[in-house]
């Protein structure tokens, strides 16, 4: 293959539309459980101890503490206590697998058993770019980066506040953020949670989309809140909870908790209060609706004891995801983890080592549903325009580890071995002919040729490179279809709501 053909391919594979590769992962590889069966059954035992005799504080939702009063628990002032059996029990009411439908139905992805989603960064107010710098994101960022999730093959799931654009009145980006999941793209994504009414403009919102015969049977939406750790669910989980799962929509609840802060100095400790945390939530959801889809988060962190800071890509947090994969497979419910993690400020050698551990670790701990996929700089702070299209760029890399070896015939190139002279080359074999186009992982940011052909083409660092790409894929953007009737309904929704809200900031 010739140095220019090479060129054309890659400056063609931007183009790619995003269904070129599968809508999620299909994992065959096993997954890494370390942990053996009494250290299993000790975590678990601190689990049902802290169900029972520590208790959880349900506050500020008056109405959560009478579902929980209905139900029979023993509540002391606003902390809930309840048998452990129970509260498994609860549990094993929601699905272990279940399918969230996007508008384009080659897009829906499968969340739980053997199945693995990937999703962006969620939540940072700032964004970066190797141009522009350090800055507020705005709504022109948000729309880009949504563009940029829809168009890249492997970023599965929109997620939601990709960006927070600080442009719009906080009481009514939300509005905004759907409007540009909706429209700008076909995959699917999450919904708002900060307060009750916005939880139940993305429940409307969807419904226009879907309609609401497909919606009273299938999940259309998912919503992702953190418990206040340590101990504390607070009113925007039990709000959230009571609109999205009285819908049948499917809720994520990850305790995000800063080991030696918002948990004890203690791996085993935090994945234990973790899991205590998700699973009495999961429990309230079932009161709510039998049945209604729940995912498991699981957030944990290290920190500097020294400035407090946190840290990502550490052993502790690595062993983590590892035992929490165990554990909610044990409890029959699908996981959600965190993916390419870094406190570093660029995209430079320490994000790509603790992104590369961070990420690595929960895929091989089988989390079902990747939240910070890709995108994340800064310790969440701020979204890497680069740092995006670099991690989703690895993330292909994942969906050929997790098929695992293939050992079909065809695969043992026994006729390549027949035509091949002992010391020749396999290059021109009828073999390589058949395969060479998907035999391997093309990783398309990165440079494997020789520093002369490097040096050629401008001797441009992996940065450099990333930044040329998403401009490129923006220039190729085209807005996906969309029935002119639903996005008139969603038009006329949204411009209704802001006329209804008051401007408000904070």
């Amino acid at each position: 293959m010739t140095r220019q053909s090479r060129r054309t391919r890659r400056s063609t594979a931007s183009r790619k539309p995003a269904a070129a590769a599968p809508a999620y992962i299909k994992r065959q590889l096993p997954f890494f459980d370390p942990l053996d069966e009494e250290q299993l059954v000790a975590i678990e035992s601190q689990v049902d101890w802290m169900f029972e005799n520590v208790g959880f504080a349900f506050r500020d939702d008056p109405e959560a503490l009478k579902i929980w009063q209905a139900a029979g628990v023993k509540i002391v002032g606003d902390k809930v206590f309840a048998d452990a059996q129970w509260v498994r029990a609860q549990c094993a009411k929601a699905p272990s697998q279940f399918t969230q439908l996007a508008r384009n139905p080659e897009r829906s992805v499968v969340i739980g058993g053997c199945n693995q989603v990937f999703a962006p960064i969620y939540g940072a107010p700032f964004v970066r770019d190797l141009e522009g710098g350090r800055r507020y994101g705005t709504i022109n960022d948000f729309d880009k980066l949504v563009k940029l999730t829809y168009m890249h093959p492997y970023l599965h799931h929109g997620g939601f506040v990709i960006t927070e654009p600080t442009d719009v009145p906080v009481s009514k980006r939300h509005l905004d953020m759907l409007y540009s999941h909706m429209v700008n793209s076909d995959k699917p994504h999450l919904g708002a949670i900060t307060e009750k009414s916005r939880a139940q403009d993305s429940v409307d919102m969807a419904e226009i989309v879907h309609g609401q015969a497909v919606m009273d049977n299938n999940v259309v939406i998912m919503a992702n809140v953190n418990t206040n750790s340590p101990l504390l669910i607070d009113r925007v989980v039990t709000e959230t909870i009571q609109v999205y799962s009285s819908r049948g929509q499917a809720m994520v609840v990850t305790p995000f908790i800063l080991t030696g802060a918002m948990g004890p100095v203690s791996t085993a400790a935090s994945v234990a209060q973790a899991m205590a945390e998700s699973m009495i939530c999961c429990a309230f959801v079932q009161l709510i609706k039998p049945g209604a889809p729940f995912v498991m988060g699981n957030f944990l962190s290290s920190m500097s004891l020294k400035s407090g800071a946190p840290t990502f890509g550490m052993p502790e947090p690595v062993v983590s995801n590892y035992v929490i994969g165990q554990l909610a497979r044990r409890a029959g419910l699908p996981l959600r983890c965190g993916g390419s993690l870094t406190a570093s400020k660029i995209e430079d050698a320490q994000a790509a080592y603790e992104s590369a551990d961070s990420m690595h670790s929960t895929v091989l701990a089988g989390s079902n549903y990747t939240l910070h996929a890709a995108g994340w700089l800064e310790g969440g702070l701020a979204t890497g325009f680069e740092k995006l299209v670099m991690d989703a760029d690895r993330l292909g890399s994942y969906q050929k580890v997790m098929a695992g070896l293939d050992v079909s015939d065809d695969q043992f190139a026994k006729d390549a071995y027949l035509e091949t002279e002992p010391g020749g080359h396999f290059l021109g074999s009828a073999h390589t002919m058949r395969h060479y186009q998907n035999a391997f992982y093309d990783a398309e940011l990165s440079d494997s040729e020789n520093v002369e052909s490097w040096e050629e083409k401008g001797g441009h660092d992996m940065r450099r490179r990333a930044f040329d790409k998403w401009n490129q894929m923006l220039r190729d953007y085209e807005t996906p279809p969309m029935d002119i009737a639903i996005k008139e309904a969603l038009d006329d929704f949204v411009s209704r709501r802001k006329s209804e809200l008051p401007d408000a900031w904070y």
